[in-house]
């Protein structure tokens, strides 16, 4: 029984030896991670490289007052969405495409796509075309790590080109979730636009963990504020033709 005991005690001492470096690697894999590399996890834990996602706009005004709209959307990629709006009755049947940076509204009674642009906004309120319309933070920004808390990464997000709608994010990662808490927009200038705030985890499915309210205020728009709710986000695989003009007509047809 002497030589068990003895046995037992080295593969105990080669286990635990084992167990140790696996969580030492674990660590310093997590620590090894850059801005860039977690602006990426951070864009696959909000959303799949390709869904379709329905939520409500909410608007609220100084006086309390609220204008809702529904919306059906679309991704592929980094940088190709479209959006339908299904309600209020008013704006039924618009739809929007982005395609990198440039983006159209098509409304029905016009019969065509007209040029919009990140700034503007087609629901009024605090979000803006490139809120409504956005794509993978990493597409538009490269990130550095600024600070490092017990339980948040600190990121500032520099924009790529001139022509995305922010010239700086200041982002708070939760480290466990990977996903954003807040976000501060900034203006070239340095002057805060507006702050996002990410609430409210939900499990989406399909392995889909993320916030399922997005607010936002804004210095600039003194007792407004805006509000996203996602309802259900789901992995959809779409053909290239539906990110095109001559498709904006036809988006309801995906649902």
């Amino acid at each position: 029984m002497m030589w068990f005991k003895q046995l037992f005690k080295i593969n105990s001492n080669v286990i635990f030896s084992v167990v140790v470096f696996l969580c030492l690697l674990v660590t310093s894999t997590a620590a090894a991670l850059d801005g860039n590399e977690i602006l990426l996890q951070v864009d696959r834990n909000l959303q799949p490289e390709s869904y379709e996602m329905y939520r409500k706009l909410i608007n609220i005004e100084p006086d309390g007052s609220k204008k809702e709209y529904v919306l059906y959307t679309v991704k592929k990629g980094q940088d190709r969405m479209v959006a339908l709006f299904l309600s209020p009755a008013s704006e039924k049947g618009r739809s929007t495409l982005r395609l990198g940076d440039n983006m159209w509204l098509y409304i029905p009674s016009v019969g065509k796509p007209l040029r919009i642009t990140s700034l503007q906004s087609v629901v009024g309120g605090v979000f803006n075309n490139s809120d409504i319309l956005r794509l993978d933070y990493s597409a538009e920004y490269d990130a550095v790590i600024l600070e490092k808390t017990a339980d948040k990464y600190i990121l500032n997000c520099k924009a790529k080109t001139s022509s995305i709608a922010y010239d700086s994010l200041k982002m708070e990662v939760d480290k466990k979730t990977m996903v954003p808490v807040t976000i501060g927009c900034y203006a070239a200038s340095g002057m805060l636009i507006k702050t996002l705030y990410y609430k409210n985890i939900k499990d989406f499915g399909d392995d889909l963990l993320r916030p399922s309210v997005l607010e936002t205020d804004s210095p600039l728009y003194k007792g407004y504020k805006s509000i996203m709710i996602y309802a259900r986000i789901n992995k959809k695989k779409l053909a290239d033709e539906v990110f095109t003009l001559n498709y904006l007509p036809r988006v309801d047809e995906l649902r």
